[in-house]
């Protein structure tokens, strides 16, 4: 059982409406749902979002608390990870829901365009987030939507502000920030172990790119994500019937390349975290 490869799945997000695909999980309790059955598939971590009940994206401490509680009664053992993306609120809102004490929260370190808006995430927030996480012992997962985030995440880890081993999230797919390029993501990762040797990272594709990314990931050693916040769809004709299928495809690829999926308590002990 070398190298397990852990998969994330990203359940909501903060943009796929029901409109776009009838499987995204909106409320509470579709979400545990969506991700109990994720985690049977094969999903050691969950990357959560919440939403109000006109589907619009919110930071909002108790709708996360009702999540975790959920999942911590329906997925023992998984990793809960809360977004603290910028999406769903501004300023120091973003970080309101850490007090929970999830076992992992997402990171950006840098400022970034999206397809139609600057992503801004200002030096002042990006330490403020993380003095958080180290207050509340979380581990941040870093997402590197720009070589620079890369560079950034592993100062902030020598000054002190990131607990070693990094974990970091080559984002690639996003419209007008990084493009999928397979000599770009090489690069990456060449740069990632340089800088930070004892760093684990993980590959995740927007849209189309998912199962590409996957691919790449998995069969560079790396570990992936999956799910209907970047892709609603199997392949140009089908939608992803649930986030669940989108892992199994996943588990798929481990096999081919002869990848075993980390099981939760193998992504805890990878990722350094207390076991549940």
């Amino acid at each position: 059982m070398s190298n397990p490869c852990i998969i994330c799945v990203a359940i909501t997000g903060s943009l796929p409406r029901k409109e776009n695909n009838p499987a995204v999980p909106v409320t509470i309790a579709e979400q545990v749902e969506s991700t109990q059955a994720a985690f049977e598939a094969g999903a050691s971590i969950v990357h959560c979002h919440v939403r109000n009940d006109d589907q619009s994206p919110t930071s909002a401490p108790e709708k996360f608390a009702k999540l975790l509680e959920g999942l911590k009664k329906h997925c023992p053992g998984m990793i809960v990870q809360l977004s603290t993306g910028g999406r769903s609120g501004a300023g120091e809102e973003r970080g309101a829901m850490l007090p929970l004490k999830p076992d992992m929260a997402s990171l950006a370190v840098g400022s970034n365009n999206f397809p139609t808006r600057v992503y801004e995430n200002s030096p002042q927030l990006v330490e403020w987030l993380a003095e958080e996480m180290l207050k509340y012992d979380i581990k941040p997962e870093i997402e590197a939507f720009d070589l620079s985030h890369i560079h950034q995440a592993v100062n902030l880890s020598k000054q002190g502000k990131l607990k070693a081993p990094l974990y970091v999230q080559f984002v690639m797919g996003v419209k007008n920030a990084m493009p999928v390029d397979k000599p770009t993501f090489d690069f990456y990762v060449e740069t990632l172990h340089r800088l930070a040797p004892d760093a684990h990272w993980c590959g995740a594709g927007i849209g189309a790119n998912q199962l590409l990314l996957n691919e790449w990931s998995i069969a560079a050693g790396g570990h992936t994500r999956t799910g209907l916040e970047d892709n609603m769809r199997l392949d140009r004709d089908s939608l992803a019937p649930s986030n669940a299928a989108l892992v199994e495809r996943t588990v798929a690829l481990c096999e081919q390349y002869e990848r075993p999926v980390a099981t939760w308590q193998q992504a805890r002990e990878i990722l350094g975290l207390r076991m549940a």
